[in-house]
């Protein structure tokens, strides 16, 4: 396992930052530039020009991607006329839909379920959030990121067409008390994912900053693998001699790096701190702010980080509807991981790539305690019912009677079976998650797709 830091000391000494130069302006002259250069298109491209970016422009930039554009039209027939049924759910871009696609729309396109996002030109997000998610998710390809299917781009309209995924965000799972709690691996198989995501970003020939990660971005497909979605406030890194990106201040509460918040300067250490920040809402199942705590409480890094480098606390922070199953060498190893990476000193702060190097192993370790092992059944409409929850630890290896109570000459023995119902089909024991990860779960890193 790799070795990150020599002491903990060096995290929460002073920042400083040195170097403060700027990019300097790309050509106007768009598609001329673009073509004589083999590297990804940078959003300076666009956003630097004093002429209007056409869809022509847009469609010409990218004919090496393989976006399809879809008409208005089109994207109304995919999502019933974007009706109430559809809907999933709504952001700072703007309303989201679900759809299904196939090459009977477009020759190429396999049959899958889409997610279609509209932009709300009253929202908080615009046009060169649109932009910037076309540019960089057209370009960018990751097991780790969401797949950008295609756009529209029809006068005042400007739509997105992803990949659904059917899980939804990490957020929900997280803080929405409809959710049934992950279980420890699931919560460290997240965690891998969207390491690797970042690391996949700061390390393109061209990095990108990806400045607002957070549990919301964080999508997760049928198998719980984790994808970093809305790239509207990505920003093209430092290149060259600078040492970082001077922007306006842009993010989520919580989740930014003290330094830019008070500086504006961006580096790829800031989205560092960022993962952090969600690593420690994955150990403790708490918001990163959160108004309806305890004064002390309210911040996560403020009330956690006294105890993330003493390993014997690190169980008084953990999610405590995790009931004691998670790997303890795990948790202690994930909780230095986590401070390392909100050290105050970006400098201090490790790489994404050492980051996902040393969480990688701890999906192998095996000392999870053989928790509740409970059966679910899939109903056809999704949902889930839970038909048997046998205690299977060592304390209850033989079986006890918990009581016995005579009705109509009848004897009930209580505290054996139970039935409860979930809304939700998601419901697996950290047991049976264990012996499905710890095969299936390669310990090397895979190859970015470049």
């Amino acid at each position: 396992m790799l070795k990150l830091f020599k002491t903990f000391s060096d995290c929460w000494c002073g920042a400083t930052f040195a170097g403060d130069s700027k990019k300097k302006a790309l050509p106007v002259r768009r598609v001329a530039a673009i073509e004589s250069s083999p590297q990804r298109i940078s959003l300076s491209n666009f956003s630097n020009s004093t002429t209007p970016l056409t869809p022509e422009d847009l469609s010409l930039s990218l004919a090496g991607s393989d976006l399809h554009i879809f008409s208005m039209e089109e994207l109304k027939a995919i999502t019933r006329g974007f009706s109430t049924s559809n809907f999933i759910g709504s952001g700072g871009f703007g309303p989201v839909y679900r759809g299904s696609v196939d090459e009977k729309l477009r020759p190429g396109l396999k049959p899958q379920s889409v997610a279609v996002k509209l932009l709300d030109l009253e929202g908080s997000q615009g046009h060169r959030e649109w932009l910037a998610e076309v540019i960089f998710l057209g370009q960018l390809k990751h097991q780790n990121l969401v797949k950008l299917i295609g756009y529209s781009y029809e006068e005042k309209h400007r739509l997105l067409v992803y990949e659904y995924m059917s899980k939804g965000s990490l957020e929900n799972h997280l803080f929405k008390s409809v959710f049934v709690s992950l279980p420890w691996l699931t919560r460290l198989k997240i965690a891998v994912g969207a390491a690797k995501g970042l690391a996949f970003l700061h390390e393109a020939d061209k990095p990108v900053i990806y400045r607002d990660f957070k549990a919301s971005n964080i999508l997760l497909d049928e198998d719980y693998n984790a994808k970093l979605s809305d790239f509207g406030l990505a920003k093209d890194g430092p290149e060259g001699d600078e040492t970082h990106v001077t922007t306006r201040v842009m993010g989520t509460r919580g989740y930014a790096a003290p330094e830019y918040i008070m500086t504006g300067h961006l580096t790829a250490k800031s989205d560092v701190y960022s993962f952090g920040v969600v690593l420690l809402e994955l150990l403790t199942g708490r918001c990163s702010v959160d108004k309806n705590r305890p004064n002390r409480e309210q911040n996560l890094v403020g009330w956690a980080k006294h105890y993330l480098f003493n390993p014997n606390k690190v169980d008084r922070i953990m999610d405590p509807r995790l009931d004691g199953q998670y790997s303890t060498k795990g948790a202690q190893m994930a909780a230095k991981i986590a401070y390392q990476c909100l050290c105050h000193s970006p400098k201090s702060r490790p790489d994404m790539k050492a980051v996902v190097e040393a969480l990688e192993p701890l999906l192998d370790l095996k000392d999870i305690p053989m928790g509740p092992f409970v059966y679910t059944v899939v109903t056809e409409n999704g949902g889930g019912e839970v038909r048997e929850k046998v205690q299977k630890n060592e304390e209850s290896s033989e079986r006890k009677e918990m009581g016995e109570v005579k009705e109509s000459g009848k004897r009930k023995f209580v505290g054996h079976r139970h039935k409860i119902k979930f809304s939700q089909s998601c419901v697996q024991s950290d047991t049976a998650l264990y012996k499905v990860y710890r095969s299936n779960t390669p310990r090397k890193l895979t190859p970015p797709e470049k």
